[in-house]
């Protein structure tokens, strides 16, 4: 159940019912002037409590501290240089991994230039096999920071396990959790702890639930800044995209939560020529930003070169997504006629 207390908040009412939980046994988390109390669908309430309180809600989702049952305003997550979500628009770009100091320093000021805001680069890499290219670490970590210091700009950057927490720190301003670590609980509740924002990818084949569910582990740790990051699932079909872009769940965790929703058209693609329609479908469903890989020479790339945009291309992509989510954020008017309701301006014709 969820108690919304009156604002301001009693907090001698407060304390009482805080008491009155602990000495149930029950489990409650207190965010403003929210109390969600775990597992129970009735509390025993004095009146002078209920006189304290403005809604008792005792139906909700399981991912309460994500639902907009309980948090109905966007949540809006504030960076050094960001505010995301909301009606803003948000642009992360930069290469699949970190792989030199001059190649991440040229492009942070490139896609700087075309209208990022956050620039992006693995410096921890999870692939597929254990031959390919792991990334430099906390090298690659430095370079990415200094690149983006130059420019203005934050950092979003992976984690990969527990450890890899406290290195990349002082580096990042947003931990992602990447789609094959969705559901690894103890890295999602170590990154709630570390106090960053977190932009959580939707695993290779989770559903809506399985991911707001991955995303409260990290809430319940007292860090709401969750982006979630529709990044495409695996389907039956992998000849012509790499996953399948789930426009409609975009439209769907935009209902559910109030967390920003990002899309990343790169992974839901894994073509070049695929990643500005999938990401231009995307913002029209409603994505609050756009997490895109970018690369100086794509098929020199040491990771995922078939998916990677040049500077050239990313410039116009970014232009366009913002034009469509500058026209999603008018609102609708009444001023179009029909054909019929339209007034004459040529001269009648006389017919004999």
């Amino acid at each position: 159940m969820i108690i919304q207390f009156k604002q301001p908040v009693n907090q001698a009412v407060l304390q009482e019912i805080l008491r009155k939980l602990k000495d149930a046994h029950y489990h409650g988390i207190l965010v403003k002037n929210h109390l969600v109390i775990f597992d129970v669908a009735h509390l025993e309430l004095t009146p002078r409590e209920q006189a304290a309180i403005a809604d008792v809600i005792t139906e909700q989702p399981r991912y309460v501290l994500g639902s907009r049952v309980f948090h109905p305003e966007d949540t809006i997550i504030q960076t050094a240089h960001n505010r995301i979500g909301g009606q803003q628009f948000t642009v992360m770009a930069g290469p699949c991994s970190v792989e030199n100091q001059a190649m991440i320093t040229d492009l942070a000021a490139k896609v700087k230039a075309a209208g990022a805001t956050v620039i992006r680069g693995g410096a921890y890499k999870p692939r597929t096999s254990p031959y390919d290219f792991q990334g430099l670490g906390e090298t690659g970590l430095r370079y990415l920071r200094a690149a983006a210091d130059q420019q203005g700009l934050d950092v979003i950057t992976e984690v990969m396990s527990i450890d890899e927490i406290a290195v990349a720190a002082p580096y990042t301003d947003i931990f992602q959790i990447g789609a094959r670590n969705m559901q690894n609980f103890d890295l999602l509740k170590a990154v709630g702890k570390a106090g960053k924002p977190v932009a959580l990818k939707r695993g290779l084949a989770a559903t809506i639930d399985e991911m707001l569910n991955a995303a409260e582990y990290i809430a319940a740790q007292g860090n709401l800044q969750i982006m979630l990051v529709e990044r495409g699932i695996r389907s039956f079909d992998s000849t012509y995209t790499r996953n399948v872009l789930d426009v409609g769940g975009i439209a769907v965790l935009r209902k559910l939560s109030h967390y920003p929703v990002i899309v990343d058209p790169s992974h839901a693609s894994g073509h070049a020529d695929l990643v500005a329609p999938l990401a231009k479908a995307g913002v029209a469903a409603g994505a609050q930003g756009m997490l895109v890989e970018v690369h100086q020479d794509p098929a020199k790339a040491l990771s995922d070169a078939a998916q990677q945009l040049t500077p050239a291309q990313f410039a116009p992509l970014v232009q366009q997504v913002q034009q469509i989510h500058a026209l999603l954020q008018q609102p609708l008017t009444s001023d179009l006629q029909t054909p019929a309701q339209s007034t004459a301006t040529t001269a009648p014709v006389d017919h004999d």
